[in-house]
Order: C-alpha cells, then sequence, then structure tokens
C-alpha cells in the first residue's frame, strides 16, 4: 500500500506541466480553425499553439474587436506604436501584418481573414465567435498507467498492453480530457490515475480498475469484472464509460461512441496489438510490424484500427527508405483507404491517409485536409501532431511557426516518446541548429538507443560546422544500429568536410555495394556520392529517386544534408518538378 502511495504522490507532485484543472476563467475568440486567447495572449490552430511575435498579435486582437469594420492605420500606430516610441512605423506595421497573415496562413491576393483596404487601414473578414471558458471543473487530466498481467503465462501481457491503449485511445476522444501517454504518466502532474490488473484463468478473466485521486491517494472508483476472454471488449468499453460518467464528462456532439476497438475477434487483437509495440520500436521492426497487423486484418478484415496500423507500417518503411517506394507506398495507401472505409470517423485512419498523400501523392491540399479532418476526430493523436508538423517544415512554404508549434504539441501529449523529441529536432534543424541538437541530447537521455536522436545530434553538428564532432558521433552511431543508410550519408558528408577524402569514398562505395544486393534510398546515395566528389553519379542517383517518387523527396528543398546537391542547376530541375520552385 505505501509502495502504491509513494507512485501516485511522485506522479502527482512530478516536475513539468502545471496541474491541469485549476479554477480560472479566460475569454476566448475563435474564427475557423484559429482561437485566441486573450488573457494567456496566445493564437493556436486546431489546439495547437502558433508563434506569433507580440505586435502580429496586438494587431490581431484590435481586428477581432470589431470584426468586419475598418481599423485605420492611424489607430494601430496610435494603440500599439505610441508617439514616445522611436520606430519606422511603416515599416512596423507591414511587418506586423506580413506575420500576421504567415501565422493564419493568408496572403494579400486572396485573404480569408485580414483584408487590407490600400492606404486606409485593415479588416477583419469573417465570422467569430467569444466566449469564456471556464477552466478547471471542465478541463481535467487523467494518467492511464499499464495495466498489470497476473497471470502466470507470459502470452497474455498483450492482453494488458492492449487493454492499456485501448482505454487511452477512447479517454483520448473526449475534448475536455488531457490523457497524458503511457509512455509519459509519471512526468505529468494529473489529477487522476487509472490503474489496473488482469488475471486470465483458462477462457476466464479476472479484470480490476480503480480511479484514484492524484493528490492524496483516495480512490475515487473501483471495479472487478468477472468475465469471459469473450467479453475483453465490453469491459474496456465500460471501464471507459464509468471514467468518463464519474468524471462527468461528455462526448462532444457527432461522436455516438467512445469505444472503437473495431474487432470480435480475440487472436486479432492479439496481432494488432503486437503490431502497435514493433510499430513504436520502428526500424527494422516495422517488418514485424507488418506482418502482425497483416494477420490482424485477414483475421477480421473489418477491423479498421488493424488497417490503419498496416499503413502506418508501410508508410514508415517508405519514410525510413527500409522498402522500395513500389513495394509499400501503394500498400499504405490502400490500407488507410480501407480503413476510412470502415470508420469513417476513426481519428487514426485519417491520420494514415494524410501520410499517403504526402509520400506517395504529393497532394498538398489532401494532405492538409486529413490531417486536420483526423486532429477534429481526435485532438490528442501524436503522431498526426508529429506530422502535420513536418508537412507545415516541407511543404507550406513560410510557415515553419506553424510546423514546429505541431511538433512541439506532440511532446507535450507524449513528453517521454523518444522518437517525438527525435522528431521535434527534425523540425528545429531546419530552423535552429543549437536547438535541434539540445532536442537530440534530450531524445538520448530518454533512451541512449534513440536512433532519430543520434542522427539528428550528428546532423546538427554538421549544420553547426562542427564536423570532428559530427564524425564522432556517426562513427558510433553506425556501430550501434548496424550502419544505417540515414546515418552512413550524413557522416560521408561529415568527412567531406574535414577534407578525409579516402573515407567518404570508403562510405560512399559501401552504400555502392549494398544497393546492389539490397534497397538502399537513393536520395541518401546520392548524398553519399556528392560527398565523395561523384557529383555526376549524384545528380543521376537523384534523377532516380524522383524517378522512383522516393518519399525522402519531401525534404530535398530545406534538407541541411542536401545543401551542396541544390547548388547544382541540375538538381534544381528535380525541385521544379517536384514543385519546390
Amino acid at each position: 500500500m505505501r509502495l502504491k502511495w509513494l507512485m501516485l504522490n511522485s506522479l502527482a507532485f512530478a516536475a513539468g506541466s502545471p496541474l491541469l484543472g485549476s479554477s480560472t476563467s479566460r475569454t476566448v475568440v475563435r474564427f475557423g480553425e484559429f482561437e485566441l486567447d486573450q488573457d494567456a495572449g496566445e493564437l493556436r490552430r486546431n489546439g495547437a499553439k502558433v508563434r506569433l511575435q507580440e505586435q502580429p498579435l496586438q494587431v490581431l486582437q484590435i481586428l477581432l474587436e470589431h470584426p468586419g469594420r475598418l481599423i485605420p492605420r492611424e489607430e494601430l500606430q496610435r494603440r500599439i506604436w505610441p508617439s514616445d516610441t522611436f520606430v519606422d512605423f511603416d515599416h512596423g506595421i507591414n511587418n506586423a501584418i506580413k506575420r500576421l497573415r504567415e501565422a493564419l496562413g493568408d496572403t494579400a491576393e486572396a485573404p480569408r481573414h485580414i483584408e487590407t483596404l490600400p492606404r486606409r487601414g485593415y479588416r477583419f473578414m469573417g465570422t467569430i465567435n467569444a466566449l469564456t471558458e471556464h477552466v478547471g471543473q471542465s478541463i481535467r487530466s487523467i494518467a492511464v498507467l499499464p495495466f498489470l498481467n497476473l497471470s502466470a503465462d507470459p502470452e497474455n501481457e498483450f492482453f494488458c498492453d492492449g487493454t492499456t491503449e485501448e482505454i487511452i485511445s477512447a479517454l483520448s476522444r473526449i475534448q475536455k480530457l488531457h490523457v497524458v501517454a503511457r509512455t509519459s504518466a509519471f512526468a505529468f502532474k494529473v489529477q487522476t490515475i487509472l490503474e489496473g490488473s488482469i488475471r486470465k484463468i483458462g477462457d476466464r478473466l479476472r479484470i480490476t480498475a480503480q480511479l484514484a485521486n492524484a493528490a492524496d491517494g483516495y480512490h475515487l472508483w473501483s471495479e472487478k469484472y468477472d468475465r469471459e476472454m469473450k467479453d475483453v471488449f465490453t469491459v474496456q468499453e465500460e471501464i471507459a464509460d464509468s471514467i468518463a460518467q464519474h468524471l462527468e464528462l461528455s462526448l462532444d456532439s457527432g461522436q455516438q461512441s467512445l469505444f472503437r476497438s473495431g474487432t470480435t475477434s480475440l487472436e486479432a487483437f492479439k496481432f494488432y496489438t503486437q503490431g502497435r509495440s514493433r510499430f513504436f520500436r520502428r526500424g527494422v521492426h516495422l517488418f514485424a510490424a507488418v506482418d502482425c497487423f497483416q494477420k490482424a486484418v485477414n483475421l477480421d478484415p473489418k477491423y479498421g484500427m488493424a488497417w490503419s496500423g498496416l499503413a502506418d507500417s508501410y508508410n514508415s518503411l517508405g519514410f525510413y527508405g527500409l522498402a522500395k517506394p513500389e513495394d509499400c507506398l501503394p500498400q499504405a495507401k490502400a490500407a488507410a483507404m480501407r480503413a476510412i472505409a470502415l470508420d469513417a470517423l476513426l481519428g487514426e485512419a485519417h491520420t494514415s491517409l494524410a501520410l499517403s498523400l504526402f509520400q506517395y501523392d504529393w497532394d498538398r491540399a489532401g494532405v492538409e485536409r486529413e490531417f486536420l479532418r483526423a486532429l477534429e476526430l481526435k485532438s490528442q493523436n501524436p503522431l498526426a501532431r508529429c506530422w502535420y508538423g513536418v508537412f507545415y517544415l516541407q511543404w507550406a512554404a513560410g510557415r515553419f511557426e506553424e510546423g514546429l508549434a505541431q511538433a512541439e504539441q506532440a511532446i507535450q501529449i507524449d513528453p517521454l516518446s523518444n522518437w517525438f523529441r527525435g522528431m521535434l529536432g527534425v523540425a528545429y534543424l531546419m530552423i535552429d541548429a543549437n536547438k535541434s541538437l539540445t532536442t537530440a541530447l534530450e531524445a538520448i537521455r530518454i533512451d541512449a538507443d534513440a536512433f532519430l536522436g543520434h542522427w539528428v545530434q550528428m546532423t546538427a553538428l554538421n549544420v553547426l560546422e562542427r564536423y570532428s564532432e559530427a564524425a564522432q558521433v556517426g562513427e558510433v552511431g553506425i556501430k550501434l544500429f548496424g550502419r544505417p543508410v540515414w546515418m552512413m550519408a550524413s557522416l560521408a558528408r561529415s568527412y567531406s568536410h574535414l577534407g578525409r577524402r579516402t573515407d567518404s569514398d570508403s562510405v560512399y562505395e559501401e552504400l555502392r555495394s549494398r544497393a546492389k544486393r539490397e534497397f538502399v534510398s537513393p536520395v541518401f546515395l546520392a548524398i553519399a556520392a556528392c560527398a565523395a566528389g561523384q557529383q555526376d553519379d549524384a545528380i543521376r542517383i537523384a534523377r532516380y529517386a524522383d524517378e522512383i517518387g522516393d518519399p525522402t523527396l519531401m525534404g530535398i528543398k530545406c534538407w541541411p544534408d542536401v545543401a551542396e546537391l541544390r547548388e547544382d542547376p541540375r538538381f534544381q530541375e528535380i525541385l521544379n518538378r517536384r514543385g519546390w520552385t
């Protein structure tokens, strides 16, 4: 009992995010997918904070005071740039409006929010909703701790992991409840904790669940379920519904149920759970994830979540360059479309389709549409937040701040995930190499075996021209992770800048040799060729990457490792064909 109390106490008072649910109120103005928190001085888009400097934010606040009304430039000058402030007003207001439009995804030529009346002033277009949100009793937080396996058979671990994930997924659909991801539960201060255990004897299950107040360990609710194995999904749903009822939370309009498991097959559920476990480990584990998800959908072809998992795994094989695009990207899109056809309200499925449209179709409008729908259905989806941020950074010119905001939102949902932390480091690579390096080191502190963290660390050091340090990180990394192509290409670039031509040549020759017997992403092979001084080879290989639709081409406009290639006019032709004009 004392051990459990210490666990609850450490969770409740751990350093980090503030306790959700404090009794405050704040005025929020909503327009379209945006909302301006007047008291906090924050602009958010679909729940994610949009970075906006003080003066553009003040302009927006003034325009929102009188929607549809012309606000003269003189009024903005009087309220934002007082007479005793020595600034170039024309430059200041023009820059503030420019930054504001960038944050809103607006343009002067086709405005959706901010209309310019030349030499006169500005006007806010559209409809707004002003309201006061009472934060406190309406906003609650919960951490779902892993259910314990009390059975002698370790094979039953999948029931525990699966039950934990299903309950987290169900509760995450409640907009007014902040659900802490399982890997990060002890980094957050939360109000309530759900814990439980599962014991399996023959075909019978005993599932216990209890909800406790994190501040004092007081039990708010507990229940025991003695059921048959086939009733496990019903129990998961009952637990989620009981928590929502006890916390007096209700579903948003348009949603019929918290629980969307989508199968009645225990065997399919087993393979789905195993697939997700392998997917989260990424790298070469993705092949095993594909196999598990495929078995799940073979057992139950109507299992939407399993189809979504299959799509995510195929898409990730393409992203990591572990399979030919033709062998994974069409399969990913087909699986995502199948998941949506089975359940159009499955936010995870829309995330899967968004990534397919991103990597396979290069459909900018479609990508944004699907990400927005995914976050509308399930705003607390760190995978959607993370990839939506990558979309902003790669394709949405001038929207780097929004991309960072989405990547940071993923971290807020799951702060102890080394992968999301690594992806935030990727986002910073294109904006601030020092912050990218700091974030990469944070990912490595979370998990010393975080491949993405090590690779971002190396790439950030290259950007900072600390090539000797970058080479040391790369040399350790290729031993630690089995000579991955990403890291070897970056290492060749480090060697090149250090003048170690023999070493850069050796890396390129190794990758060329491997490409004859296994798939090697041609984008990374081109980077290595360029580093080895084989520019004609690099352009030829890059053209082949364009021909086969290598998904790594997503980043060629701003990716640091491609900096030297971008200087070649022949490479610019590839950029132009891909719409990077």
